[in-house]
């Protein structure tokens, strides 16, 4: 991987990556400023120490580091409750002021199919990982943005399948549909705040992710590069509250995001002024 300039300006000190051994969270890894410190978590703590060499070959560096800025990994399973608290605690203890949400999983197959266990595991991964880490982060990030002037970050990746349930990737399409909904509300409600929320919505990647769903043709059809969806994701960041990934899809999906975004915005007040009535009421 390799990246001819930025794609923020973003002056990011650290970041946390989740699923970052491979695919997106990867490209992520690469896409960012040498200037932001890199915790990188993952399941396969080989593939994480790959990617930290791979990063370290870039930059010429011949130590833990790359161009001074500091690459740290912790292999966690996020689908359970000591991996997220594990990967919590690390984070929380470095000040980490963007975080990108992109471990993710699912299985393609009938519902029915489908073991109990890996259905739940991909609901905990893809849902409530998601929850956890943004809701436990975002206050010391926020009141650090507070104090230095420099607002914080927060990706949320989502997927197009999030606008429309697909049979056969039921569980990890409902999944990201919830990603969706809530980072809309959830970035409503920070608006006001130095944080930027992102839900990014990437078209089909080639990430791998087909063959781990059980898509024994490997990489479903049309896939695009990693590297694409991690450049467009950073350069959004701040710039909208939701991204969709690719022109053509984009174009196509404009009107709907608009729709939404307008409808969220209008529920926004309506809720807040609902709010503010509930406090004063007896």
């Amino acid at each position: 991987m390799t990246r001819s300039k930025p794609p923020t300006d973003r002056p990011f000190r650290s970041a946390l990556i989740t699923g970052a051994s491979q695919g997106i969270g990867a490209a992520f890894a690469h896409a960012l400023p040498p200037t932001t410190d890199l915790l990188l978590t993952g399941r396969d703590g080989a593939a994480l120490a790959q990617v930290r060499d791979h990063l370290i070959a870039e930059s010429g560096s011949n130590n833990n580091g790359t161009n001074g800025r500091s690459v740290e990994l912790l292999p966690a399973d996020l689908s359970t409750e000591n991996g997220r608290t594990a990967v919590l605690d690390w984070a929380q203890a470095r000040n980490v002021d963007l975080v990108i949400n992109n471990a993710g999983a699912g299985g393609f197959g009938p519902v029915l199919e489908a073991s109990l266990e890996d259905t739940r595991a991909t609901v905990e991964l893809n849902i409530t990982t998601v929850v956890v880490l943004t809701r436990s982060l975002l206050p010391g990030m926020i009141e650090r943005a507070k104090t230095t002037g420099q607002r914080a970050g927060m990706i949320l990746v989502s997927s197009q399948l999030a606008y429309q349930p697909l049979p056969l990737l039921a569980t990890y399409g409902a999944s990201k549909t919830f990603v969706l909904a809530w980072g809309e509300a959830f970035a409503e409600e920070l608006k006001d705040l130095p944080v930027d929320l992102l839900v990014l919505c990437p078209s089909i990647t080639r990430t791998g992710f087909g063959t781990r769903a059980g898509f024994r043709l490997g990489d479903l059809p049309g896939a695009v590069a990693p590297e694409k969806v991690a450049r467009e994701g950073l350069e959004a960041l701040g710039r909208r509250r939701v991204h969709i990934c690719g022109l053509a899809q984009r174009l196509a999906f404009t009107p709907l995001v608009q729709a939404r975004g307008l409808a969220t915005r209008g529920l926004g007040t309506v809720m807040a002024m609902v709010d503010r009535k509930n406090q004063a009421a007896p």
